[in-house]
């Protein structure tokens, strides 16, 4: 039997492996490439924009004794996520983890709702995840399990939303989106289980970014959205990059198929604490 100390606590030390982060050059990618690195895996920050940020997440890891390279890819785009995987590769030998990230809103009411909106936000927020895991787990079952790094082949871990789970008015493309997300999760969790493969989701609720300033950046807006959120504070990456550091860890070994809701409460349905 092997020893159950050395191998049960363990840090969380990522060091020797490749993880690549979708749409990383800002939010909730950001965030999670940055913790990534500092738990010492090399990180791929991934982005199809804006490239100057990209290179500036990549400077700021490397100031931070970190390696880090910024590739551009459309995660809708089947042959640019294979040459991403490619390049990635070449950089640094192979991929450990993924962390399906990248995703984007284009709202309107559902009768307003265009078939070009409807399509976009598909393309990148469910098949986008689809093409960057299949090119994964082919590189994982290419390697094999390294035994001196992971006890897995490999780790997924898909960027949801609450909004999985929770219907979204006026976000009709997004909310599916996210629900194929869950279901595309936990079918790749189930077939490739006995690979060695471990996949799991984290479904973030409200969080700061840039892109949602308006929903928190006034006391009023702030005080609004916290009606919605039981924990009582509107959450920061660092909250998702803890979350995926510890699915991408051995420390979550036996971890598959499961959603983490980083949410503060807000799947709990906190209306209902008064008017139920």
């Amino acid at each position: 039997m092997k020893d159950f100390k050395c191998n049960v606590f363990n840090s969380l030390d990522l060091t020797g492996q490749c993880a690549l982060v979708t749409g990383a050059n800002s939010g909730i990618g950001e965030g999670v490439a940055k913790g990534l690195a500092e738990a010492g895996a090399n990180v791929v920050v991934n982005y199809v924009s804006s490239e100057d940020r990209a290179a500036k997440v990549v400077a700021e890891i490397v100031a931070k004794g970190g390696k880090a390279v910024a590739v551009h890819a459309d995660v809708s785009n089947e042959n640019e996520v294979q040459e991403m995987f490619r390049q990635a590769c070449k950089e640094f030998g192979s991929i450990d983890i993924l962390v399906n990230n990248a995703g984007l809103q284009q709202d309107a009411a559902f009768y307003e709702l265009t078939i070009a909106q409807w399509q976009k936000v598909i393309d990148v927020n469910l098949t986008g995840q689809f093409l960057c895991a299949r090119e994964a787990v082919r590189e994982f079952l290419r390697r094999g399990i390294k035994p001196e790094v992971s006890s897995a082949a490999g780790k997924i871990i898909c960027v949801s939303s609450v909004h999985d789970i929770i219907p979204w008015a006026g976000h009709a493309n997004y909310a599916a989106s996210k629900g194929g997300v869950a279901m595309l999760m936990k079918t790749m969790a189930q077939e490739l289980a006995s690979q060695k493969i471990r996949v799991n989701s984290v479904s973030p609720g409200a969080i700061k970014t840039p892109i949602n300033t308006s929903a928190w950046d006034t006391p009023e807006a702030e005080a609004a959205l916290l009606k919605l959120i039981p924990y009582g504070r509107v959450g920061i990456t660092d909250d998702i990059a803890k979350a995926v550091i510890w699915l991408a860890s051995d420390h979550s070994d036996y971890v598959n198929g499961a959603t983490i809701y980083v949410d503060g409460g807000m799947t709990l349905y906190p209306e209902f604490r008064e008017g139920g």
